[in-house]
């Protein structure tokens, strides 16, 4: 070291200059003192702060009561005995399961209510037959609400929703019907037994059920689109054909807004092949056009962590060996994973 690194320009004292006078250098001597005031101030205003509390995602709630709604359609009342998060029409929860499986399903209770969340769950694989097997006094965990279908405007509105897609759909009739809007309801199903809260939705001219097993053939998008007053907004929610066919006929259609809410994984259309490179196995693993990544690694890894399949749920997340991560249910493109 030279000369001019001392006790004080190692900032324990008065800095001096580097050109070997000994002379103290006065801008940095400036900036010394800067800094400890600040120093002094930041000690100062940290005791003042409250100290960050860490959040709590996890709401632990308790099945109620479990009430049959239709054909393998059952509804779960959650609550805790103390006022629940608010939440908005379309909102969802992440539900967790017992054996650690997370689903999620839309409120379809009153939004006002605060005391309890209603979802209603269709029996169509192992999530589903667990929920169906929750008894009353079972002990759940929610994360949520949250809200990835959104209900906005002041209409007119055309709703459309097929079989267990009325779970969504319900508290925004009601919110509509409410508002006084111009509003339209088409329910679709394989048959009236299978289609859930028949009996919530209001009476009139409104509502058109269409049970298919009355008419033959499922609905095509054309025949759920003939009640579409001038310039709605249009919310639509269930199965994947009927949402195409929705989204095909709406071209044709004065609707001046969409909305859809799927309850599968969206089809891969057009997707382009790539690459994963997992680092650590040192696998190499090409993904098709129409497969998506967690199809591939399921395959080569069959443990590999997954739930909602739609990117909701952030269970299939995989770091990345550039730091960042991958949602490999519905994520593209090449990368180098850290597994």
């Amino acid at each position: 070291m030279g000369p001019a690194l001392s006790r004080e320009s190692a900032g324990l004292g008065r800095p001096v200059r580097l050109d070997g006078s000994g002379r103290t250098d006065l801008l940095l001597s400036t900036l010394v003192g800067v800094v400890g005031v600040y120093r002094r101030m930041s000690g100062w205003s940290g005791k003042r702060r409250p100290p960050v509390r860490a959040v709590d995602r996890d709401l632990p709630l308790v099945v109620e009561s479990v009430r049959t709604e239709a054909e393998d359609v059952v509804s779960l009342r959650l609550a805790n005995g103390s006022p629940l998060p608010r939440w908005r029409p379309g909102a969802h929860v992440d539900l967790v399961l017992p054996s650690g499986l997370v689903r999620q399903y839309s409120l379809c209770g009153d939004p006002a209510e605060t005391g309890h969340y209603r979802i209603a769950v269709r029996k169509i694989g192992a999530a589903s037959g667990e929920v169906h097997a929750l008894e009353p006094g079972t002990r759940v965990t929610v994360r949520g609400p949250r809200t990835a279908f959104p209900f906005v405007g002041a209409g007119p509105f055309l709703f459309i929703a097929g079989g267990i897609g009325i779970t969504p759909i319900l508290p925004m009739v009601r919110a509509a019907a409410a508002s006084g809007a111009d509003w339209r309801l088409v329910y679709t199903g394989r048959s009236r037994a299978s289609m859930p809260f028949l009996d919530e939705l209001p009476d009139g001219e409104r509502v058109r059920i269409r049970p298919d097993t009355e008419y033959g053939i499922p609905a095509s998008g054309a025949e759920l689109l003939e009640d579409l007053p001038e310039g709605a907004a249009v919310y639509c929610c269930g199965p994947v054909p009927m949402i195409t066919g929705v989204r095909v006929d709406l071209t044709l259609t004065s609707a001046k807004a969409v909305h859809f809410e799927r309850f599968a994984p969206p089809p891969i259309v057009s997707g382009a092949p790539f690459r994963l490179t997992l680092r650590r196995s040192r696998q190499v693993l090409d993904v098709p056009g129409d497969r998506s990544a967690l199809d591939v690694l399921l395959a080569a890894r069959p443990g590999t962590p997954y739930s909602c399949r739609q990117g909701f749920c952030g269970t299939c997340a995989v770091p990345t060996a550039d730091g960042g991560s991958m949602r490999i249910c519905v994520d593209r493109g090449p990368a180098v994973l850290d597994l």
